[in-house]
């Protein structure tokens, strides 16, 4: 049965991280922390690096940063921040358009 792999916040980037050596054939990522407080560095290089189709569903005011759409990497926007508690159905909707996209092997 094929995995996707997923996570909230830093469960995402850990998604990423790991999607490959699970042989996962996506990973999910909500509310990805693109851009840590502190002037510490993007963490847009663990999204680059995943290694499989990503989807990120992100809040249209997440503190964190929005991170740019890429030819493997889907991104949703949704009303709310990074609680990601405004808008259940629009979350719900788009994983699970972009479910039904994905091959299904890897």
């Amino acid at each position: 049965m094929p995995v996707v792999v997923g996570g909230r916040s830093s469960g995402a980037r850990v998604a990423c991280r790991t999607a490959t050596d699970l042989g996962a054939i996506g990973a999910l990522c909500l509310a990805f922390p693109l851009q840590p407080p502190k002037d510490r560095p993007s963490r847009l290089p663990e999204l680059e690096s995943a290694g499989v189709p990503v989807l990120v569903v992100q809040g249209e005011r997440d503190r964190f940063g929005m991170p740019p759409a890429a030819p493997e990497r889907t991104v949703v926007t949704v009303a709310g921040d990074h609680s990601l508690k405004k808008d259940q159905d629009a979350i719900a909707g788009a994983v699970r358009d972009w479910l039904t996209g994905l091959p299904a092997s890897a």
